[in-house]
């Protein structure tokens, strides 16, 4: 790892030498396995492929500069994956063997996990998927769940920088009473052809609206959406929402700082109200947001003065970035240190 340029990492896959996977068959789960292949091998009749039994997590793994690796509220991942896999009728991952396997994973690969200072980490895949044989719509009898990882750059190329979004009404993230709610990949599959729209007409990513009315904001696709008013911080409220643990963090630091959390349906017309907006996650933390331009009205809303991040985000970003790094105490134990 010596030649890598840990500064300019980008967010994607990168090959590491180890991943672990366990196997749930005749009502039970099996031992952990380890593996250095990036294959795995599966049915073609497996549900996965066909009626999409498939749920996965993302999280980090930070060194700090103390040398020691910290995972970041793991068993908030742990239970949004249970949570995923009821939705979709798949075998519940018990959280100690969610946890066993994300922390053999990492240690295995520790080599991989960035020094401190460059703004990367150690990105972390649990991926739970029906392996059972089903030509029947039907859940399967038989799942593999398994964890990979890879250091990883900022999502956005931009990193910090602010961005620019386009709200798209022509596409739906997720339906009312669906899937929007659980981590499950048909969702991710029904937003791509919005963003790679988007991408190609300049903007890095899209802003769903809810699919009843098009009256509220819903998320952005792999993002939850947040917004800044005097001493407010505002993210909606809805059952086609992913819970992000980032936006539930940044919830709790926003109180800690004094500030008003509203979380509750947020309109359209609200947003030329807000001082500041941002996408929240995983993966990008905060993304501030410059503008957001309605692509089917051309509506623009203007946020950034001089192309920086609004004050409030970032002064969130920075004490949630250091929380995870070690570097901000830890005063609500959401770190663990391996």
């Amino acid at each position: 790892m010596q030649n890598t340029d840990w500064g300019k990492l980008p967010f994607g896959y990168f090959k590491t030498e180890y991943n672990v996977r366990c196997y749930y068959r005749d009502g039970q789960w099996g031992e952990i396995e380890v593996s250095s292949s990036e294959t795995i091998n599966i049915h073609m009749a497996a549900t996965c492929l066909h009626y999409g039994q498939e749920a996965f997590e993302g999280m980090k793994a930070y060194r700090g500069k103390d040398g020691k690796v910290r995972l970041f509220r793991w068993e908030e991942n742990a239970k949004r994956m249970q949570r995923s896999a009821d939705g979709i009728m798949m075998a519940r991952v018990p959280e100690e063997l969610f946890h066993e396997m994300v922390v053999k994973a990492v240690r295995l690969n520790e080599k991989f996990v960035p020094p401190h200072g460059h703004g990367a980490s150690l990105y972390i895949r649990p991926l739970l998927i029906g392996t059972g044989v089903q030509v029947g719509v039907s859940p399967a009898k038989e799942y593999m769940f398994m964890v990979f990882v890879g250091p990883v750059g900022p999502y956005f190329k931009e990193g910090f920088n602010p961005v620019r979004i386009q709200i798209v009404r022509d596409f739906d993230r997720a339906a009312p009473q669906g899937t929007g709610h659980i981590k499950v990949g048909g969702n991710y599959a029904g937003s791509l052809y919005a963003s790679e729209r988007a991408k190609r007409e300049g903007f890095p990513a899209v802003l769903f609206l809810e699919a009843k009315e098009k009256k509220y904001i819903d998320e952005a696709g792999p993002a939850n959406f947040f917004a800044i008013k005097g001493n407010k911080y505002i993210t909606p409220k809805s059952d086609s929402i992913l819970p992000s643990i980032t936006n539930m963090s940044l919830m709790q630091i926003a109180q800690d700082m004094g500030m008003e959390v509203e979380r509750r349906p947020v309109a359209v017309e609200e947003l030329s109200g807000f001082e500041e907006v941002g996408a929240c996650g995983t993966a990008a933390i905060i993304s501030p947001i410059c503008s957001l331009v309605d692509r089917e009205t051309g509506q623009t809303y203007e946020y950034c003065k001089d192309g920086k991040a609004g004050p409030v985000s970032t002064r969130l970003f920075k004490k949630l970035q250091g929380i995870q790094y070690g570097d901000e105490p830890d005063t609500h134990n959401w770190v663990t240190i391996l």
